[in-house]
């Protein structure tokens, strides 16, 4: 009876911990490490935060520096952040022009799904403005109805950093 007794506590234990993990914002995306002894106080928190990305992914493949938003977002959500308190804005720029394509268009240009279309579209929903750099897009040949759906076209990368520090929005660095 205490074996079994105690292998329910145990059971129960770990349907807890798993319940108490947090579900992603950003699905299938934005994978973190749980940290659980970090020194910031996040309950308070608010972002605002710019990510810049010029260089782009392979043919087909993820853009790894675009998954860092959604990174950003589930970790800091994790990590007590409330979703509303993260503003981000996704700067695209370079060969990362084409990462934001819609899908038909991508793939009728490259023969392969465009994998950052599903990231990119959670992106735009949880409080995230995505730019494309026009100088870019018009050398790459992208033309703003190719975006998908919400991908601003900025007159240029530089135009679109200048406006977001005008509005508050702090560079990150990696």
């Amino acid at each position: 009876m205490k074996t079994s007794l105690l292998g329910f506590g145990l059971l129960a234990t770990s349907l807890t911990t798993i319940a108490a993990e947090p579900t992603p914002v950003i699905n299938d995306f934005g994978y973190f490490y749980n940290v659980p002894a970090h020194v910031s106080d996040l309950s308070q928190a608010q972002f605002k935060i710019a990510f810049d990305v010029g260089d782009g992914a392979e043919k087909g493949a993820q853009n790894n520096h675009i998954n860092s938003l959604a990174r950003f977002i589930n970790m800091h959500v994790a990590h007590g952040v409330k979703p509303e308190n993260i503003q981000l804005a996704l700067v695209v720029h370079g060969s990362a022009s084409v990462d934001v394509l819609e899908n038909s268009v991508y793939k009728s240009r490259f023969d392969v799904d465009n994998k950052n279309q599903s990231l990119i579209t959670q992106l735009l929903a949880n409080n995230t403005v995505v730019y494309v750099c026009g100088q870019s897009a018009m050398h790459m040949k992208v033309a703003s109805e190719q975006l998908i759906p919400g991908v601003k076209m900025a007159l240029s990368a530089m135009t679109a950093h200048a406006q977001l520090q005008q509005q508050g929005y702090t560079l990150n660095p990696f």
